[in-house]
Formats: structure tokens, sequence, C-alpha cells
């Protein structure tokens, strides 16, 4: 079966011959498929440690920072994360390291075979395993090959009902609470909490960051429930002396006397990421809580290396720097004012935008957000794997009191906002889906 691909590439495409949510297709979550397919694996998630995280915002970020820090320590990680921006094969890491190609195909190889000559009947719920499925599948099964004993892994919607949600997880670790894809986790943020809820484990701790009350609510609930610690990092962990700049984000991470890593760390740590704004240093906080309050190891040393190395794609990415373009994936309104003030402290003065988002994100409250902060402003679609609505969106900039050039294409729009920014020496800010900037990724000289 291993031959079957010549690349990861090809296995991805594949791949997308299954149900995708990601391309706005309709499944019904469950877990009892997953289930049956880990079980038939030999439960490769139980193979090594894992620390679980979810999230509206910031969830990759903090992924990321946990598994460099784990790493630092010197652990061997397997990092899942979502979604990828230039290939398939980014999901799955060693702590952002490239997997090897190899050990990608010998998972594929494991997990395949489960579907030879079966239908949907021949699955609990009567339906193939989806794309996400598989592909968390062959994460799970490339770890156990790579021979991690940790693993990190992001839920890909919600968490509850997520396919990540069979992990025997020692930890899980929860970032803020927005109104997201609300078509599947509730219109409400408790509702969209209690979905996020569903990771935290009976008896094992949960992180959380700061959260506006009404979610902090349900989490506190669940975790007495649960009977599972409760960690909060705006109590326990502080980063103070922020500061960022075009190579990144600094802080002084200073933790409660009281507390394990208080007194592991009694002067703090002066901190930094490569990942830019300054929501990064409440990151770097939370990653270091759950990261030495798991790994008795881990100290300040470690710790600062292994910050110093986490980095994610288009997480206010400065791709080039004369004149700057920036990319960042963020899709709700919350994320678009984090990536605004940003861009404001780095780069003052006149700015373009091209901005596309998914048909179901809120984009009359980005709009207006967006709108009073650029000089050009093109609008497009989110590329060909997502769907998005550009004549509402256009409605929603032009109630906004924006001018702006709307393009169907969006390869012709990736083309006509770099020129137009590059002839008139502004920054480029292009936002408002990972999608996006995906394409503009690609389109980029190397």
């Amino acid at each position: 079966m291993a031959q079957r691909f010549a690349d990861s590439d090809e296995l991805y495409t594949f791949l997308l011959g299954f149900v995708n949510v990601e391309r706005g297709q309709k499944t019904v979550f469950k877990l009892d498929r997953m289930r049956y397919l880990c079980e038939s694996l030999g439960d490769p998630q139980g193979a090594y440690r894992t620390i679980h995280v979810a999230g509206s915002k910031g969830k990759g970020s903090v992924s990321a920072m946990i598994a460099r820090a784990l790493q630092a320590s010197g652990r061997r990680v397997g990092l899942y994360t979502s979604p990828h921006l230039l290939r398939w094969k980014e999901r799955m890491s060693l702590a952002g390291d490239e997997m090897p190609e190899e050990i990608v195909l010998a998972a594929a190889a494991e997990v395949l075979p489960l579907m030879e000559g079966k239908g949907p009947t021949d699955f609990p719920g009567g339906e193939l395993p989806t794309y996400f499925e598989l592909t968390t599948l062959i994460a799970f099964c490339a770890f156990r090959l790579a021979g991690c004993d940790s693993a990190v892994v992001e839920t890909g919607l919600g968490g509850r009902l997520d396919s990540t949600n069979v992990l025997p997880s020692e930890a899980s670790v929860i970032t803020p609470i927005e109104l997201e894809h609300t078509e599947w986790l509730g219109d409400t943020i408790p509702l969209i909490a209690a979905e996020k809820a569903g990771i935290v484990k009976p008896g094992k701790p949960c992180f959380l960051s700061r959260q506006r009350d009404e979610a902090r609510e349900v989490f506190a609930r669940t975790c007495a429930d649960r009977g599972s610690p409760l960690r909060e990092a705006p109590v326990l962990a502080r980063a103070g002396e922020v500061s960022i700049g075009p190579g990144g984000t600094t802080a002084r991470i200073s933790f409660a006397p009281s507390s394990p890593m208080g007194a592991r760390f009694p002067g703090g740590i002066g901190a930094r990421t490569p990942m830019i704004g300054a929501i990064q240093a409440e990151n770097m906080a939370l990653a270091l809580l759950a990261a030495g309050e798991t790994e008795a190891s881990l100290g300040p040393e470690e710790a600062a290396r292994g910050l110093a190395r986490a980095f994610l794609p288009a997480r206010f990415q400065i791709l080039s720097r004369a004149p700057p373009v920036i990319l960042d994936g963020a899709h709700t309104p919350a994320s678009i004012g984090l990536a605004l003030e940003s861009l404001e402290t780095l780069f003052p003065g006149p700015k373009a935008l091209l901005f596309a988002c998914a048909e179901d994100k809120r984009h009359k409250e980005m709009a207006a957000a967006l709108a009073p902060k650029f000089e050009r402003i093109t609008l497009t679609r989110p590329g060909a794997f997502k769907r998005g609505d550009l004549a509402a969106l256009a409605s929603s900039f032009v109630e906004a009191g924006a001018s702006f050039r709307a393009t169907e294409d969006h390869v012709e729009a990736i083309a006509r906002a770099r020129e137009e920014a590059a002839a008139l020496g502004l920054p480029l800010l292009v936002t408002g889906s990972f999608y996006l900037c995906s394409a503009f990724a690609e389109s980029f000289p190397a």
C-alpha cells in the first residue's frame, strides 16, 4: 500500500475524494466511526502522551509553542494542526520540523487497507470515513511510527465530537472562545464553549486562557463535574513587558508564587517567539503553563529555547519586507482586530488590503473594522477550495463606507493587489481566510 502513492501530495489528492467539511461538504459529527478506525489499528493515539488543544483563536500558535517547549525538554513530539498552508503534510510534523515522507506513506499504508473493498454500510453510522478522520488517523499512526513519546493535537472543529477527541489526553488546553462555526457548534458563546469543553478528560487538568465570563462559567462547571483541575492562565501566568517587532514578540512571563511553575521559575522567564502580536505573549504564558506543569524537567533555558523556535505560517507572517506583505489567517472579528493592532504598530501610515472570507463568516463586523484602515482594498473569493459569497462581502464593505475593487478570480485578485501595493509602496495585508493566504503564498516568488 505504501507504493500506491508516489508522495504525500498524491496521497492528499486521494484523500480529497472523501467528504471534507473544510470544503463546505456536510456530514454528521460523531466519534463511533473514529473509535472503530483507531481500535482497528491498535489505538495508535494511545502510544504516546498527548496534550489536546481547542479554542476559537490562537489554538494553532499555542499548540506549536507547547510542542517546541516539550521538544526542548527532551521529548520527541508530534504536532497536529490545521489547516495547512502549502502542503497537506504540514498538518503532521515533529514539533514543527518536517515529518519524513517515508513515515507519512507508511502511516497511510496502515490506514488505507481499512477502506479497501468496503462501502458505507461497513462502517459505524453507515458512512465512509471523512477526509479529516483519515488525515487524523494517518497523523496518529505517523507519530507512533516516528517513535514519538508525546504529541500535541489541535482540534479541527469544536471539540466534543471532533475526530481528535478519541485521545486519552493527559491535559487539555482551551484558548479564547468566539462565535464561530455556528451552524455546527451553536449560536451562543455558552453553547460553543460547551462543545470546546468536550475535550476535558475526567481527572486531568484543563489549562484555560483568558475568557469571556459566560465561557469561563461553562469551563469551570465542566471541570468541576469531571474532577478536572482548572488551571487558569490569567491567574497563574502573566505576560508583562510585551514588545512586538518585525522579528517577533518578546515578553516576561511570570508565574504565581504559589503555583508549581512559580516554585520552579521563581524569577519568571524572558521569552521570545517569532510569531508577531501582543496576543502571542498571552499564548506564550498559556503554553508554558501547560507544558511546564505536564513536564517536570522543563526548565527556564529549555522553555526559552523552545518558544524561540515556535512558528506557524500565516499568523501575522511577514512574507516580504520591501514592500511589506503580511499573511494573517484571521477570520473572526476579534482576530481581525488583533491583526489590525499589530499592523498599525509595525506599519503606521497608508496600507493596502486583500480580503476574502468563507460565506459563513461574520463579514459585516470584519468589514466595519477593516474599511477605515486601508487606502486600497481588493476583495475576492477565498480560493477554489472554500466557498465565498463575494456579492454579500462587497455589500458589507459598501455598508462600511469603503472604496474597493472586487474581483471574482482570486488568482487575478492576488496578482493585481500585489502589483498595486508594490507600485505604490504600500504594506499589503492578506487576511480573512487561511485558504486565501495559502493561494497567495503559492503565487509568491521563492
